[in-house]
C-alpha cells in the first residue's frame, strides 16, 4: 500500500514508519506543525511538535531512507483542538484534547488530505490492535496496557479505522524503544510527551483565564447551600477537584472538599464530601461505533472515563442518539464533557472496542 507516516518526531512514531517500511509499503513521512509559534521549543517531556520535533522526526525519515514533508496544520489545530477546549471548559464541561486531536487532526484532516493524494493508509505511533474482520475494523486494547491508547481512538469512524495501522499495537514500550536503538535512531531515549501538549507548561487556569479572563462566582456547600467562598471562573475547576479551592474555613467534619458540579450560567461551584462524587449512573450522547455494530439491548461492558483510570464493569443500553450506563460500582470525578469508552472484555483475544461517546451528566 501506499502509506502516509505521521511522524511526530518522538521514538513510537519513528519506529511505526520503520515497520511500515519493513511490511513492503511504499512510506512517505509527515510532520505536522500545530503550533501557531512555531519557535516554541520542547522542555523535556512538555509539549510537542515543535522546531525539535520537526527535526527529530526528519532525521528519523533520512534513516528510513523515506521521503518527508511538513504540513502545517496550525490554523485548524487551532480551530478545531485549541478553540474547543478553551469552549468546553467556559460551558463547564471537561474536554479531553487528545481525543479531539485524534478525531478532528489526525484522523479527519490528515486522513483526508492523505486518501485525497492516493495514500491507502495513515500509520501512527499509537498503541492499540486494529484489525479488518471481513471488512469491519475491531479496535482493541494493546498488549502494554500501562501504554494502551484505544481509549483515545475510540471516537474514530468505522472508515477511519479502515484507512489507519498501528503497527506497534503488538508491542510492549521498552522493547519498542530498544527497536529504535538498534535500528540507529536518535529518538531511542527521547522522554514521551505528557500533560497538553499546547499548555507546555502545565498550567491549565492560567491558560483558560489569558482566554477567559476572570468570570467572578461563588463556591457552595452543595448540601447546606451556604457561600464557602469567591473564585474567578467556573473554567479553573474540574469535578473531583480537591486542590486549589481557595476555601479557608475547613468542613464541619474536618476533611477534604471537592467539586461536585459546575453551573456556568450562575458562575456557581458546588463542592461536598468524597462521598457526594460518587457516580453509579452515567448519560451519554453522540455514540461512536467503531466496528458499525451499535448495542442491542441491555449489555455487559467494561467502560473507561479517562485515558488512563476510571475502569469498571457496568451495563450500557442505548436509546435512540443516547446511551445509558448503569456501573456496577461507583466511580468518582466523572464530568460532563469526558468520553466514556464501552470495552467487551475477551481473555483469548484482549477488550474490544464496543463504542464511544460524549458524557452529557451523571447521577
Amino acid at each position: 500500500m501506499r502509506v502516509l507516516a505521521a511522524m511526530s518526531g518522538g521514538v513510537d512514531s519513528a519506529v511505526a514508519a520503520a515497520r511500515a517500511v519493513d511490511a513492503g509499503h511504499e512510506v512517505v513521512g509527515v510532520h505536522l506543525a500545530l503550533s501557531a509559534k512555531p519557535g516554541t521549543l520542547r522542555t523535556g517531556s512538555r509539549g510537542c511538535c515543535t522546531i525539535e520535533d520537526s527535526g527529530d522526526a526528519r532525521r528519523a525519515a533520512d534513516i528510513l531512507g523515506i521521503p518527508f514533508y511538513i504540513w502545517d496544520f496550525a490554523e485548524r489545530f487551532t480551530e478545531e483542538v485549541i478553540e474547543t477546549f478553551v469552549g468546553e471548559y467556559a460551558a463547564g464541561r471537561t474536554p479531553n484534547p487528545c481525543v479531539t486531536c485524534n478525531e478532528k487532526i489526525k484522523f479527519e484532516a490528515l486522513l483526508d488530505k492523505a486518501m485525497a493524494l492516493g495514500f491507502d493508509a495513515v500509520a501512527t505511533g499509537h498503541y492499540a490492535r486494529l484489525s479488518l474482520v471481513d471488512g469491519v475494523p475491531e479496535l482493541r486494547r494493546s498488549v502494554d496496557s500501562g501504554k494502551d491508547q484505544s481509549y483515545v481512538l475510540a471516537s474514530l469512524t468505522p472508515e477511519q479505522l479502515r484507512h489507519s495501522l498501528f503497527p506497534l499495537g503488538d508491542s510492549w514500550k521498552t522493547d519498542v524503544r530498544a527497536e529504535a536503538e538498534s535500528r540507529g535512531l536518535s529518538v531511542a531515549n527521547k522522554p514521551d510527551s505528557h500533560d497538553i501538549c499546547f499548555i507546555p507548561d502545565g498550567d491549565t487556569k492560567s491558560f483558560l483565564e489569558k482566554r477567559l479572563g476572570q468570570r467572578p462566582g461563588q463556591l457552595v456547600d452543595a448540601e447546606t447551600g451556604a457561600v464557602l467562598g469567591e473564585h474567578t471562573g467556573v473554567h479553573g475547576f474540574t469535578v473531583g477537584q480537591r486542590k486549589g479551592l481557595g476555601i479557608e474555613a475547613p468542613a464541619p467534619d474536618g476533611r477534604p472538599r471537592y467539586v461536585l458540579s459546575l453551573e456556568p450560567v450562575s458562575g456557581t461551584v458546588k463542592v461536598g464530601s468524597a462521598r457526594d462524587l460518587g457516580v453509579n449512573v452515567i448519560e451519554a450522547d453522540r455514540p461512536i461505533w467503531p466496528s458499525e455494530r451499535p448495542l442491542d439491548g441491555p449489555t455487559e461492558c467494561v467502560v473507561q472515563v479517562r485515558a488512563h483510570g476510571g475502569i469498571v464493569e457496568a451495563v450500557a443500553e442505548v436509546s435512540g442518539d443516547s446511551v445509558t450506563v448503569q456501573l456496577r460500582e461507583p466511580l468518582r470525578g466523572v464530568a460532563p464533557g469526558q468520553v466514556v469508552v464501552l470495552y467487551r472484555t475477551d481473555a483469548a483475544e484482549g477488550d474490544l472496542v464496543l463504542g464511544s461517546a460524549k458524557i452529557s451528566g451523571t447521577r
